[in-house]
């Protein structure tokens, strides 16, 4: 099924890329394509009990996808006002879309809910904002079983990720065969000790 053909399903727009606002700390919106969403649905590590935190959600593709296929809590973070009106517009348009909500604000100043156990980036900024993320998803974490899930991390995210002692690389979804082979096509999933 094509991109459009599921944004349809779902009542929602998200397709497009968008690089007005993005600099060298914050990157363009491009939505995860919907083939690697259903690679990670099916891939068992999202269930109805998780809460699913995305940062740079854009339109809310991911949140919108996973709660029609797993029936998990979304929230999406997002800086862009405009995209984020979009995201919100998005979700007026959805049937039962209580278990997703959208937070207009800087990724590394949001305050993580102790609710959430599953953390998706799909290179939404640098790694130097990644680091603050990482700074507030640690003060926030209580013991319990919680998962970072990379799509298409940049060597700079992987070199950083792999000094951290916190970390532990459990698995990797590959989707090389989805778009001609680049290496680069992959969710890498670390679980937090």
């Amino acid at each position: 099924m094509t991109d459009a053909q599921w944004d349809k399903i779902l009542r929602i727009r998200t397709t497009g890329r968008d690089a007005s606002r993005s600099d060298q700390y914050r990157y363009p919106y491009e939505p995860t394509p919907y083939s690697v969403l259903e690679r990670l649905a099916n891939s068992g590590y999202i269930t109805k009990e998780n809460t699913f935190l995305d940062y740079g959600c854009g339109k809310g593709r991911v949140e919108f996808f996973l709660y029609y296929q797993c029936r998990c809590r979304c929230i999406g973070v997002e800086y862009d006002d405009r995209i984020y009106d979009v995201a919100c517009e998005n979700k007026g348009n959805v049937m039962r879309a209580g278990r997703v909500e959208f937070v207009h604000g800087k990724a590394e100043e949001y305050q993580v809910p102790e609710k959430v156990d599953r953390f998706y980036f799909f290179n939404p900024f640098s790694v130097e904002i990644l680091q603050k993320v990482m700074g507030r998803i640690r003060e926030s974490w209580d013991g319990r079983e919680r998962l970072l899930l990379f799509y298409y991390p940049s060597d700079e995210y992987v070199a950083w990720l792999m000094t951290l002692e916190d970390l532990m690389f459990v698995d990797e979804i590959d989707c090389k065969d989805l778009f001609s082979g680049d290496a680069r096509e992959r969710i890498l999933i670390f679980e937090q000790e």
